[in-house]
């Protein structure tokens, strides 16, 4: 074999093996105001109307960070299964899920820009528009209760770690921390949290996306109250009660506790565990439904 065809055969086996990559979009459209950067991770085997996992990080991190960590399992359920994932990037060091601009459907703030990423990649890689999805821990997971509240007929399931109820963190300006909220003193009803959703998008009654809330309690960043709110909040806008209509203990792992209440919201409570509730891979794809 001559030298150079053998050069170009090593290239192309490199180009196969490593040809996904996380690629920054640098104009995904819209006109939301916030600064908020789209980076997305196609893999080599997507499928045809493919899937779409929105995974959105904590604070302190980023798209590329988020995307690299070990312990953020959506890039090997990307490879896997062969959808697409988002991975949005925060212009500030956490989600604003406290202005107006944010906690108002189209009110140009952080929610709004990653709204506009999903509706641009539903378009670019013809997602299909039954199966999208959104996934994120901590600030990312208070994200995603926003973006279930503010969005609902863009996604069909929700996987959240170690978050806090849509509207919890409210406050007067951008990613504005929230102590009452974060040290789970900002407790309210089951109605008054569901009106509160129901406030970020006034007037809508279309379907509203599956919950799967994770918690731990031994948080002490944000308390494991949050999780019982959350809960109130979730159960509140599905209209079915508090009182879970069934329960196992040591799921889906030892001092995890799994309840259902009724098809569209299930809480898992992690005894024991810090923050953030470590991602449980299998068990947020088959809450989403992505089992093959």
């Amino acid at each position: 074999m001559r030298f150079s065809t053998l050069l170009a055969v090593v290239a192309l086996a490199c180009t196969s093996v490593h040809g996904a990559a996380l690629t920054k979009v640098s104009n995904y459209g819209g006109k939301a105001t916030s600064k908020a950067q789209m980076w997305v991770y196609v893999p080599d085997n997507v499928k045809p109307n493919p899937s779409l996992v929105v995974a959105i990080h904590s604070c302190e991190s980023s798209a590329q960070k988020y995307f690299q960590n070990d312990k953020i399992p959506w890039k090997k359920g990307s490879d896997g299964k062969g959808y697409v994932t988002i991975w949005p990037s925060a212009p500030q060091s956490c989600w604003d899920v406290s202005s107006k601009s944010t906690l108002v459907r189209n009110g140009g703030g952080d929610s709004n820009a990653i709204a506009n990423m999903i509706i641009y990649a539903m378009d670019k890689y013809k997602v299909n528009a039954t199966q999208v999805f959104v996934t994120g821990g901590s600030s990312g997971a208070m994200m995603g209760n926003v973006m279930a509240a503010a969005y609902p007929d863009l996604m069909s399931a929700v996987s959240v770690y170690s978050g806090v109820a849509a509207g919890c963190y409210v406050g007067a300006g951008v990613a504005q921390w929230n102590n009452a909220c974060a040290n789970g003193q900002s407790t309210k009803t089951a109605q008054a949290w569901g009106d509160i959703a129901r406030a970020i998008y006034p007037g809508y009654n279309g379907t509203r996306p599956r919950m799967q809330i994770w918690h731990g309690s031994a948080d002490g960043t944000i308390a494991p109250q949050n999780y019982q709110e959350e809960l109130k909040q979730w159960t509140n806008i599905f209209g079915v009660s508090m009182n879970a209509t069934d329960s196992k203990d040591n799921t889906p792992e030892a001092k995890y506790k799994t309840s259902n209440y009724g098809p569209n919201v299930q809480g898992i409570y992690a005894t024991g565990v810090g923050h953030s509730c470590p991602s449980h891979l299998a068990e947020s794809e088959a809450w989403f439904g992505l089992v093959k």
